[in-house]
């Protein structure tokens, strides 16, 4: 069959509600109304779905059968309240949870950064406090943003304040772009962060990247979040907060 034929799932991965015998499966959550400049995220899902289905299984520089080696599925979509981030966090964490209580692995399409505090919910709830590698061209540590807590600027510092995440054993990496004061940049290291910026990232050799990571994360279990915003938005326009 065509890869353009058929139903959209991720990779043409099973559609699946069931996760016996499921390593990992693909949820989408359209969330974007926590965002401060420009909406579409909500998207993000469906458009990545549409893209992957030209991904084949095999990777022939690794070796490695990816979708042959394990069962993976496109477990649907998570049931959001738009305009309401505090509610969608509660309905991510609900849904998140089944998936982790089931031993299946989440790989997890956005949607903005603000639902990144439900999944920390339903992971920690099951490992305890996480490691966290982050690919971000913001830190997203604000206490709040035009007086919200919950938003897209705001969720690993309400993370580490629920206990979802240890700072000391956390890394960001890729921040950039223009602040408001010098307290901006420190925020993140304030908290316990290890911080890299974009600049050092870009001239970091990838084996060193992962040797940091792996020093600083240890053994524990360890949650990464990836913005599209790191990439140059020559590259991926259609993010919310372009740098």
């Amino acid at each position: 069959m065509p890869r353009y034929t058929g139903v959209r799932t991720f990779a043409r991965c099973p559609h699946v509600s069931d996760l016996t015998d499921v390593d990992a499966a693909v949820v989408g959550i359209p969330f974007d109304t926590a965002t401060s400049y420009r909406p579409g995220a909500r998207f993000g899902p469906e458009a990545i779905r549409a893209s992957s289905i030209i991904l084949r299984p095999y990777h022939p520089d690794l070796s490695v059968d990816v979708l042959g080696s394990q069962r993976v599925v496109d477990y649907g979509g998570v049931s959001i309240t738009p305009g309401n981030a505090v509610r969608s966090a509660e309905q991510i964490a609900d849904a998140l949870g089944d998936v982790v209580r089931a031993g299946v692995f989440p790989v997890v399409l956005g949607g903005d950064h603000s639902i990144v505090l439900g999944e920390l919910r339903a992971q920690a709830a099951r490992h305890g406090p996480m490691s966290l590698v982050l690919l971000d061209a913001h830190a997203d540590v604000w206490d709040d943003y035009y007086g919200e807590r919950y938003f897209h600027g705001t969720p690993f510092r309400r993370a580490v304040e629920e206990g979802l995440v240890d700072p000391r054993r956390s890394i960001l990496a890729g921040m950039r772009g223009t602040v408001y004061s010098e307290e901006d940049v420190l925020q993140a290291k304030t908290i316990g962060f290890e911080v890299i910026g974009c600049d050092d990232l870009r001239a970091m050799p990838p084996r060193e990247f992962a040797r940091r990571v792996r020093e600083r994360v240890g053994e524990g279990p360890t949650f990464l979040s990836f913005d599209v915003d790191l990439l140059d938005p020559s590259c991926a326009p259609g993010t919310g907060t372009p740098e």
